[in-house]
């Protein structure tokens, strides 16, 4: 069996079981670049304070190159009897170095060195989501521009409420969609520190110059306590929690996409290859993407449960429990970053039917609230004005008429208030017209808000 790295101390070889219940190499395997590349920078930091010959340092860097090639390759088998990451890379290093390999470690431990890995990791895929949420954005932006004039049905407690435009709604998803977005930068900032020097929890008794490894790997800062440094997973639930939120703000597009295209509302439909069928119904076209990324939104949350609830207990510093935190934060970062890819490309093929949303808000007395508005202008008080306009709502309701079809007449009859000149009140049109302030519903203030994210974005309209 191969002999353990840090096996000095025992006497007998690791049970098999024992192996492989605590081998971490199945997902710890995707930080190899992570870890190579802090090796190098801990390599060439040990070469330039002296604890290396800079020749060493140079054959230690130029031997990781060619272990990440062999790991990128797939030329380097992994094994659970070297339990991680960190430990295959040593154990191949000392293979092709010897007694030079062997130094690597000096001044660091496992312990740090994970933390800067993971660290390393997660600033990467916090600009990759980023990066996708911009074109996410850009997306929507588009979609907005495209139906900015569309009349939709508000809603709220999923009833008729007042109209607006398809625009309007797909921009609300772009302000969600910037949130997350500065969410993610924010936490970078508290992601960006370099952990590496803190040892296993007490810092080196090596003469290292912890800044000459910032600098190398881009971190802002140096961690103030090692105890802190190697068990903190704060980044991590940070990162974590606003993957969740992330992951809502998709779910709850998801689920309205899914209403939409269902026969009950027919606003909208999907593009057919982002859609699949039934195995005995032949006439189905089901929104399957929306629903999974609805799904998966609950994967997400539950990782930052589960993070959260591996971390409650454990005392300072280091515990191997934190072995957990990558399967879980792997999981949750890979749900998101498919559903936000899936989304973006099947989102311009989305097709909207204005007839449709048209006819909702038609019947939905969608411009109720400008008939109370229109009766305040005229000087009646505001709760006077809506006991009237509930009045005509049910006289609407008894004749089977929209409010913009009730005789002037029978108006009147509920208000002497009301003159010829509300009729210009009771369109959908002039009713989301009339919401004409920075961030209404107005087509013209829907444009300007397209204009902004684009001006924010960096994002021009694709031809």
């Amino acid at each position: 069996m191969t002999e353990k790295l840090w096996g000095g101390r025992f006497a007998a070889q690791t049970d098999a079981l024992v192996e492989q219940f605590t081998a971490s190499i199945a997902v710890d395997q995707r930080l190899y670049v992570e870890d190579i590349r802090g090796s190098q920078a801990h390599a060439r930091m040990l070469g330039r304070v002296g604890v290396l010959s800079p020749a060493e340092a140079e054959q230690i860097c130029t031997a990781l190159e060619q272990i990440r090639q062999e790991i990128a390759e797939g030329r380097l088998p992994f094994r659970n009897e070297l339990e991680d990451i960190h430990m295959h890379v040593e154990s191949r290093l000392i293979e092709l170095l010897g007694d030079t390999g062997k130094k690597l470690h000096t001044g660091r431990s496992r312990n740090d060195q994970v933390a800067t890995d993971m660290r390393l990791y997660t600033r990467g895929a916090i600009d990759r989501l980023r990066a996708l949420l911009r074109q996410l954005q850009g997306v929507l932006v588009d979609l907005a521009e495209r139906e900015a004039d569309t009349i939709l049905p508000g809603l709220t407690h999923l009833q008729v409420a007042q109209p607006v435009t398809f625009g309007h709604h797909c921009m609300a998803y772009v302000e969600m969609f910037r949130r997350d977005s500065e969410r993610l930068a924010d936490a970078r900032k508290r992601v960006n520190v370099l952990p590496l020097g803190a040892a296993a929890l007490a810092g080196t008794t090596f003469p290292i110059d912890r800044w000459d490894v910032a600098h190398e790997l881009g971190f802002a800062e140096l961690s103030e306590n090692s105890m802190d440094a190697v068990s903190d997973r704060d980044f991590l639930l940070e990162t974590l929690a606003a993957l969740s939120i992330l992951a809502v703000h998709l779910s709850r597009l998801a689920e309205e996409l899914i209403l939409w295209m269902s026969a009950a509302f027919a606003f909208i439909d999907l593009p057919d290859a982002f859609c699949t069928g039934s195995s005995i119904m032949p006439q189905k076209k089901n929104p399957d993407v929306a629903e999974l990324i609805r799904g998966k939104s609950g994967k997400v949350m539950g990782q930052l449960v589960s993070l959260l609830v591996l971390m409650k207990g454990q005392p300072l510093a280091y515990n191997r429990d934190n072995q957990e935190d990558k399967a879980i934060f792997f999981a949750a970062l890979d749900e998101v970053e498919s559903s936000l890819v899936v989304l973006t490309q099947m989102l311009p093929g989305l097709q909207t039917h204005p007839e449709s949303m048209r006819a909702e808000a038609e019947k939905g007395f969608a411009t109720a609230t400008d008939l109370a508005d229109y009766l305040v202008r005229k000087g009646v008080p505001f709760r006077d004005a809506h006991a009237i306009v509930g009045k005509a709502v049910r006289l609407a309701q008894e004749r089977g008429l929209g409010l913009e079809s009730l005789p002037l007449a029978e108006l009147q009859a509920l208000s002497p208030r009301i003159d010829a000149d509300v009729s210009a009140v009771l369109t959908l049109e002039g009713s989301v017209a009339a919401r004409n302030q920075h961030g209404g519903t107005a087509p013209n203030q829907v444009r300007a808000a397209i204009a902004r994210a684009r001006q924010r974005l960096g994002w021009e309209r694709q031809a």
